[in-house]
C-alpha cells in the first residue's frame, strides 16, 4: 500500500509538472514570461480557470477545444503531461524511492522541454542546460567521495563537442549540444555520459534515417532529442549497461 501511494503521488506530480512544461515549450522560444503571465488561449486570449488546467482530464472533458472560442487545442498538451508522468514513474521504478530519483525526474522534465524546442527551433535554451547542471552539482555532491568521476564526466564528452563546435564554426555540432553534455556529465559521471552519447548517436542515426525515408525530413537533424533519450536511458540503467558492456568486451579487467 505504501508503494502504491508513493507511485500514485509520483504520477500526479508528473502530470502537474507536465502541464508547466507545456508553458515552457510555448513561451521560451518566444521570449515570453512564463512565471507572471497566466495561462490563456493563444487564439482568443481567454484566461484559463483552474478547472481548465487539470492535466489530461480538462483536455478530454473539453473535447480538445477552448471553452470560450471553441478553437482546437494542440494534442501536444495532454501528450506532454502524460509522457512526463509516465517517465517519472519509470524513473522511480528503476531507481527506487530516493532523492536521486527526484533529481532524475527533474532532469527528465528539462530533457522533454529541450527535445521539443530543439526539434522545432534547432536551439537548446541555455537556462534549461544550466538547470540540469545544477541538478548535476547536487548529484555529484551526494556522491562526493567519487566527485572526480562527475568532474571528468563534465569535461569528457562536453569538452570534446565544444572543441568540434569551435573548430567547425558550428557546422558539425551545435553549441547547445556541447553544453547539454557537459551538464549531463555532472549528472551521470564519465562512464555513463560517454556510453549515453554513443547510444544517442546510434539511436539518432537509425531514427533519423527512417524519418528521412518516410517523411522527407531534412538531412540536418536536431541532436538534442536523441541526446535526451540517451541521457534518460543512462539514468535508468546506466551502470548495468556499462558493466554488461565491459564484461562482454573484457574491458572491465583493463579498467579495474
Amino acid at each position: 500500500m505504501f508503494y502504491i501511494c508513493v507511485y500514485t503521488l509520483v504520477v500526479i506530480y508528473g502530470l502537474v509538472i507536465g502541464s508547466f512544461l507545456n508553458v515552457l515549450i510555448l513561451r521560451i522560444p518566444e521570449g515570453e514570461d512564463f512565471v507572471r503571465i497566466r495561462s490563456h488561449c493563444v487564439k482568443c486570449g481567454y484566461q484559463l480557470a483552474w478547472f481548465d488546467m487539470i492535466p489530461v482530464f480538462s483536455y478530454l472533458a473539453l473535447g480538445g477545444k477552448c471553452r470560450k472560442c471553441g478553437e482546437k487545442i494542440s494534442p501536444q498538451y495532454p501528450i506532454i503531461e502524460a509522457l512526463n508522468a509516465v517517465l517519472y514513474l519509470i524513473v522511480f521504478l528503476c531507481n527506487g524511492i530516493s532523492f536521486l530519483s527526484v533529481i532524475y525526474c527533474m532532469v527528465t522534465s528539462a530533457l522533454i522541454v529541450i527535445s521539443v524546442i530543439d526539434e522545432r527551433t534547432m536551439e537548446i535554451p541555455l537556462g534549461l542546460t544550466i538547470f540540469i547542471g545544477v541538478m548535476g552539482v547536487i548529484r555529484a555532491g551526494m556522491d562526493w567521495q567519487h566527485i572526480s568521476l562527475y568532474i571528468i564526466g563534465m569535461c569528457s564528452v562536453g569538452l570534446f563537442l565544444e572543441i568540434l563546435f569551435v573548430g567547425s564554426g558550428g557546422r558539425w555540432i551545435g553549441g547547445g549540444d556541447a553544453t547539454l553534455m557537459m551538464a549531463a556529465g555532472l549528472v551521470l559521471g564519465w562512464k555513463n555520459v560517454i556510453a549515453g552519447f554513443f547510444l544517442s548517436c546510434i539511436i539518432g542515426s537509425v531514427v533519423h534515417t527512417i524519418r528521412m525515408k518516410m517523411t522527407n525530413a531534412d538531412k540536418v537533424l536536431s541532436l538534442g532529442p536523441y541526446l535526451a533519450v540517451g541521457i534518460y536511458i543512462m539514468m535508468l540503467c546506466g551502470d548495468k549497461l556499462v558493466n554488461w558492456y565491459l564484461e562482454v568486451t573484457n574491458l572491465s579487467v583493463l579498467l579495474g
